[in-house]
């Protein structure tokens, strides 16, 4: 084992695709932060709000008023450098830094793509990405052609788990047998041209549902056979165009289908080189040395280790949801970072209620004098929101003057397509709920069954 190990870590592969992926990797960023800024977003979600739910162990991370512009600033800037190969450690370093920030500014604006942005830029900071066709190599004079293939595979990888681990999510009674929460979305997208009637067809949504689960669980293993390999990237230009007209999800399709380009052959990466160089008129031949980047024995294995160990922790963090009881949809537990991709409708309605423990005095919150429609949204179904929101309030009011703050919620919430039902006991105070990777018991039971992962 150790000998076939010692033989994968030798194996070289062309730097091309790297090279491409790294291109196309930076400008897809660069484009998603000047359409974010564009469309007013950093206002709206990082300035305007008086409050920010924070992720569990990074509460010290909050936007920074005006200055969170400049973050954004900075996170673009390094999109500009990692496309050139341009001081690239550096600044794939500070693209994860400023993109991760940004995301853990406000757990409202989760989503999985951003996410996964997160995890990719982060394992290319350990990736030759500059090694071939950048700035770096041109002004370094030393271009390596050749490269450890593990450092490609490594991406492969990551975009298979993503798209794996989106399929089992979805082996489910809701997606498969109820064809949830589709059969409420897909009837809303009457206008869509050609496809808006068929939208109301009911076999439309379960056509939906299975093929969706199909594609996540198989397009994996059909982009690795170089005979499937024409056929499943069609198929991802499909998927992807498809659900970027009927969702309001950004460029996450965009930047999957410029992705999976890396599991293409090298001739094909030469000549998307080719036709760049074309374009700016550069000298490919340059780059093309044939020289062979090895990484230091020891230091190969290492850096290989920490790889694994970064993949074994992917592997398994999905599955973490079974550390805990109830329904996953219900409580959400285990739901984030574990590619759970629009599997469920879930609306709120949350009613906080402030008591003097001792008089027994009571009134109700408006909620819009603290948050915003979109935060609210977001708070009125997830515990672990409402849980946030509620000690955001009893510090509020006893800094106010208040004496012997409880805060109780009234809550109700509808899961995909079923009737609304009391969400959070009303009898708990949640001022006095800790947050933790602790069950919550104060989350009352779901009432139904959802069979499947």
């Amino acid at each position: 084992m150790t000998f076939t190990l010692n033989e994968y870590l030798k194996k070289t592969t062309e730097a091309a695709p790297l090279a491409v992926f790294r291109i196309f990797f930076g400008i897809m960023m660069l484009i998603s932060i000047i359409r974010f800024w564009s469309y007013g977003w950093i206002d709206k979600l990082y300035i305007q709000p008086k409050f920010f739910f924070s992720f569990y162990g990074f509460e010290w991370v909050k936007p920074l008023g005006i200055y969170t512009y400049i973050i954004f600033i900075i996170c673009s800037v390094s999109a500009i450098f990692i496309t050139l190969g341009f001081k690239y450690r550096i600044a794939i370093i500070t693209f994860f830094l400023s993109f991760t920030y940004i995301e853990l500014m406000d757990k409202t604006t989760y989503l999985n793509h951003y996410y996964f942005i997160s995890l990719l830029s982060f394992v290319m900071i350990f990736l030759p990405a500059n090694a071939y066709y950048s700035l770096d190599a041109k002004i370094k004079r030393t271009s390596y052609q050749l490269i450890p293939s593990w450092t490609i595979d490594v991406l492969k990888l990551l975009l298979g788990i993503v798209y794996f681990y989106a399929g089992l999510a979805k082996l489910n009674s809701d997606w498969l047998v109820h064809a949830m929460p589709l059969k409420i979305w897909l009837p809303s997208k009457y206008d869509v041209p050609l496809l808006g009637d068929l939208m109301q067809k009911e076999w439309m949504h379960y056509l939906f549902s299975y093929s969706g689960a199909i594609y996540d669980l198989t397009i994996p293993f059909l982009l690795l056979y170089k005979k499937t390999r024409p056929f499943a990237f069609a198929m991802v230009v499909v998927f992807h165009v498809l659900t970027r007209v009927l969702f309001p999800i950004g460029m996450f399709p965009y930047i999957m289908i410029i992705s999976t380009l890396v599991f293409f052959d090298t001739g094909f990466h030469h000549k998307v080189l080719s036709f760049i160089s074309k374009v700016f008129k550069i000298n490919k031949s340059e780059f093309d040395t044939y020289k062979i980047l090895q990484f230091v024995p020891g230091k190969n294995k290492i850096l290989f280790t920490f790889i694994a160990v970064f993949f074994i922790i992917q592997l398994l963090l999905p599955f973490r949801y079974m550390l805990y009881p109830g329904e996953l949809f219900w409580t959400e537990e285990g739901y984030r970072f574990s590619w759970r991709v629009m599997l469920m409708e879930k609306a709120g309605y949350a009613n906080f209620k402030i008591v003097n423990s001792k008089t027994k005095e009571r009134f109700y919150v408006d909620n819009d004098d603290f948050l915003t429609a979109f935060q609210q949204k977001q708070m009125a179904s997830q515990p672990d929101f409402i849980l946030e929101y509620a000690h955001y309030l009893k510090g509020h009011f006893e800094d106010q003057g208040h004496q012997n703050v409880q805060v109780f919620v009234e809550s109700y919430v509808a899961l995909n397509g079923r009737l609304s039902t009391q969400y959070i006991d009303p009898e708990v105070d949640l001022g006095k709920q800790k947050e933790s990777f602790k069950h919550k018991k104060w989350i009352i039971p779901f009432e139904d069954e959802i069979k499947g992962l």
